[in-house]
């Protein structure tokens, strides 16, 4: 399969708007995430109306770059394939540029991505050469890796969004090269990517081989029969733990030490299921085959062991529902603090309905 060409991208002020994109793609919380549908979702008559995670306005919001392509996120992969690569462009014009600002970089830069003719050969590299150890060579892992993402144009879709999210969400993320070059979180998601592809092929002992090298490289442990969707952010990643029947959404964000593990030795499915939409705060625990709805914001530190209602925040030890909020894809704006402040102004559900302890924001002893 060829590759994009960033010899054929064209500017972003040469493309007209295009028509209203098509509802989002949604993983599946009972299939794998090849398989997409198309659903709608209820909303309560006494909540606000829940913004169009498609319409024009949250589509460039989420996936800018390739909003200006004219392109949606539910059709067939192959759409992304057959247009030009703007990030590939912005990619490979930001290597150039930072191998004039630091000379020292440039041997590191040409063989990490400009010897390479597109995004998926660089990322094949970069990840590879990260997870070299004496027995399994930087060659050999590259060309594992390339023939599984050039023959899979969900995995060629799913590497951009991923990408476009964590340059648009993570403030620490300088550029599209950046994050391709540096960030572990993203390594760790597009090598999980990787060997999902070969657990499905049948190659279960490479695909759990690849999960232990991520997991003593990057400290990110993702069990390649995890179902994840795209346009994710693993923020970080350091200490994250998926298992094997955990089933995530899109356009989630994750911060690090995020566990979604089972309760026991039980066998079969045992491990939470994420929606669309949701923020998960660093090292909040999420345990069993519960649900946690789309829209949902759990705060850094909580342990959730019951299922949560879409468009939610929950908090404490265990997690409690402290009311709704008013945004409606948290995982986009990455505000997921529970302090006094923020809870002041999420709606709880009744009078009754308030936090206890530290986390109850009527309490005088609550430090801001």
């Amino acid at each position: 399969m060829a590759c994009l060409s960033q010899h054929t991208w064209i500017p972003p002020n040469m493309i007209s708007p295009s028509p209203s994109p098509s509802p989002s793609p949604r993983v599946s919380l009972s299939s794998s995430t090849s398989t997409t549908t198309t659903t709608t979702t209820e909303t309560d008559e006494h909540d606000p109306p829940c913004p169009s995670i498609s319409s024009p306005t949250h589509l460039e919001r989420v996936f800018p770059v390739y909003a200006i392509m004219g392109l949606t996120l539910d059709p067939n992969p192959a759409s992304v394939l057959d247009r030009a690569d703007p990030i590939w462009a912005a990619v490979t014009h930001q290597a150039k540029s930072e191998a004039e600002k630091e000379p020292i970089l440039s041997s590191f830069l040409n063989a990490s991505i400009l010897s390479h003719d597109c995004l998926e050969q660089a990322l094949a590299f970069v990840t590879a050469d990260r997870l070299q150890n004496p027995t399994l060579l930087a060659t050999q892992l590259m060309d594992i890796f390339c023939n599984v993402i050039m023959h899979d144009k969900g995995i060629q879709r799913s590497i951009r969004l991923d990408l476009q999210a964590f340059k648009d969400r993570d403030p620490a993320c300088l550029s599209y090269c950046s994050a391709l070059l540096y960030m572990k979180g993203y390594h760790s998601l597009q090598v999980y990517r990787i060997a999902h592809a070969l657990w499905h092929q049948g190659r279960k002992v490479l695909a759990l081989s690849l999960q232990s090298r991520v997991s003593e490289v990057f400290g990110v442990d993702i069990h390649p029969a995890a179902k994840i969707g795209e346009g994710i952010l693993l923020d970080h990643g350091t200490g994250m733990v998926i298992g094997e029947t955990a089933i995530i959404g899109n356009r989630v964000s994750l911060m690090h030490g995020v566990t979604l593990g089972g309760t026991g030795k039980e066998i079969g499915d045992r491990h939470p299921k994420v929606g669309d939409g949701a923020l998960i705060g660093a090292s909040a625990t999420i345990l069993g085959n519960i649900r946690i709805g789309e829209g949902v914001m759990i705060a850094a530190g909580s342990l959730v062991l019951k299922e949560v209602p879409p468009h939610s925040v929950v908090a404490g030890i265990p997690a409690k529902v402290l009311g709704r909020l008013h945004e409606h894809v948290p995982s986009l704006t990455m505000k997921h603090d529970a302090t006094k402040d923020f809870l002041a102004h999420v709606p709880t559900n009744s009078k009754d309905d308030k936090p206890t302890g530290a986390l109850n924001p009527d309490r005088n002893d609550v430090k801001t």
